[in-house]
């Protein structure tokens, strides 16, 4: 059983699980953002009386 190599490849497997949830909460906090801006466009896009008539001459 070589221990120097399984701590080197533990050590490994820690660091790229870490920088895989870094990662992913980065991905979470730009989603987040991304709905925040979202729910702000519909709220200022939403007028109840837009397009409820038209007006045709020919």
């Amino acid at each position: 059983m070589d221990i120097p190599a399984m701590s080197m490849s533990l050590a490994q497997n820690n660091l790229s699980q870490a920088v895989g949830i870094s990662v992913m909460k980065m991905a979470k906090e730009q989603m987040a953002d991304q709905g925040q801006q979202m729910v702000q466009m519909i709220e200022r896009s939403v007028q109840p009386n837009l397009g409820g008539n038209l007006d045709i001459r020919v």
